[in-house]
């Protein structure tokens, strides 16, 4: 069969061609979107007297009969037809004769896709907004449980301060708050409408680009015909932003398989989130976030992918330009199929208080707070972190730790110290020390929960919004 555009050509495409070229192995995913923007196209048409009243209801029934079979599984794609518009417009031909023709009158599939690809980022970043709501959700009930839960915390992986359990978790709920933000942000650059544009330059049909607007729900038009067929910005920028959300995501995928090691002991995954060795049976395997580790390569791989396809592209449409869905679709996968699992992993993770209790106790987290017990007494904080690192020696080599110590070790370093020194290296006291906004004191992480619930709340009402 002949293609729709071949009344120029004299010889059929190669069949090596039409499976190199075609893209409806993976755009017919855009299949909803595709008749979705038709609908509203053919609506247009009639409102401004470009198509008579009859065909266009001729032709909504027939993209609906359309929609509906491939709902149904019913319709089978045909690489021969190229990629999911001529798909569809094929169909609709065959569906209701030759007036199914008319429905591609002032448009272009340069203008058509971009549209489309609209649509479907529109409705996936709203999604995945929700995703990340649950996820906080989560983050944040554990916190609230573990408002007495004292860990070490690291830097360098060297334990370096105690801190609340419940404070190092609120810090990924900051991380994932700014990532619902930044995709709030992109919906206003998402949400808007190219169709119109024809293949570049625009129609000579006397169409109503804000009426489709309306009737789509977007917020605004391309003002340059030249820009709307060509900015893949929308899906750069929603890569970009997925891509720092795995990045988020796999942070802590890392400390989720830390803690869940032996040698940490901090927490346990639920058996439903973790597999086992087909040789070793007493190993539970935490292979959820360890795969959302690995995949966050192929995110960023995706944003690389498309900003090189971009590079160097001269206005307006350029073949290319047809890589940029592969990527767009697998990160949409990749970033649902992670939050998806996150959220229920982190709901039903089981923490052990006693091991990380355990674990403050037998370190010198708490050192830092001797050299501030100093420099209240009047010794310069330099003078005061020498004697401390003196004290921290004297403990590795005589195998003790800071509250191990008596009145007359303290002394031989520092005629300051007196019985307070032992209250104050007391884990509950350091950590309540840092009673700053922002800091790891109870009630400053609970105030911190709080505003993340107020958070929460505007997140939960932007999503009904654009839901």
């Amino acid at each position: 069969m002949s293609k729709l555009w071949g009344g120029r050509f004299t010889k059929q495409t190669n069949h090596l061609v039409d499976e190199y070229t075609a893209s409806i192995g993976f755009d017919q995913k855009l299949a909803e979107e595709d008749i979705q923007g038709s609908l509203a196209h053919v609506t247009m048409l009639g409102k401004c007297r470009i198509l008579p009243q009859e065909d266009v209801e001729t032709i909504k029934a027939g993209l609906n009969k359309v929609l509906d079979k491939i709902r149904k599984g019913e319709i089978e794609f045909s690489i021969s037809d190229e990629d999911i518009h001529m798909n569809v417009e094929k169909n609709l031909i065959t569906e209701i004769g030759p007036v199914g023709g008319k429905l591609h009158t002032g448009r272009s599939r340069n203008d058509q896709v971009a549209t489309d690809m609209h649509l479907y980022l529109r409705k996936r970043v709203v999604e995945l907004s929700g995703m990340l709501y649950d996820l906080q959700k989560s983050l944040i009930v554990q916190a609230r449980d573990n408002l007495d839960t004292i860990v070490p915390g690291y830097t360098h992986l060297q334990r370096a301060q105690p801190i609340l359990f419940a404070h190092h978790l609120m810090a990924y709920v900051s991380m994932f708050q700014r990532d619902i933000e930044r995709l709030m942000d992109s919906y206003k650059r998402i949400n808007m409408l190219p169709l119109g544009a024809g293949a570049l330059a625009g129609t000579t049909f006397p169409i109503d680009r804000h009426f489709v607007a309306e009737q789509l729900q977007f917020d605004r038009v391309y003002e340059n015909s030249l820009d709307a067929v060509s900015d893949r910005d929308f899906i750069l920028e929603f890569l970009s932003h997925a891509s720092i959300i795995m990045m988020h995501l796999s942070r802590l995928s890392e400390e989720l398989v830390l803690w869940s090691s032996t040698e940490f002991n901090f927490i346990e995954l639920d058996d439903a989130f973790c597999t086992g060795s087909s040789i070793m049976p007493q190993k539970k395997n935490p292979d959820v976030p360890e795969l959302v580790r690995g995949k966050t390569g192929r995110v960023y791989g995706n944003l690389m992918g498309l900003l090189t396809v971009l590079k160097s592209l001269p206005l307006a449409y350029n073949k290319d330009m047809q890589e940029d869905k592969e990527g767009m679709f697998d990160t949409v996968a990749t970033l649902e199929g992670a939050l998806q699992l996150f959220a229920p992993m982190i709901a039903t993770m089981k923490v052990n208080k006693s091991r990380m209790r355990e674990a403050v106790n037998k370190d010198f987290s708490n050192a830092t707070d001797i050299a501030d017990f100093l420099v209240g007494k009047g010794l310069p904080f330099r003078q005061a972190h020498e004697v401390i690192g003196k004290t921290v020696l004297y403990c590795i080599q005589n195998g003790k730790y800071l509250l191990d110590l008596t009145m007359d070790e303290f002394k031989q370093f520092s005629p300051l110290f007196d019985d307070a020194i032992y209250e104050v290296l007391q884990p509950e006291t350091v950590v309540n020390a840092r009673n700053v906004y922002g800091g790891t004191a109870t009630d400053q992480v609970a105030d911190a929960i709080k505003r993340s619930e107020v958070l929460l709340k505007m997140t939960e009402q932007w999503l009904e919004e654009h839901q």
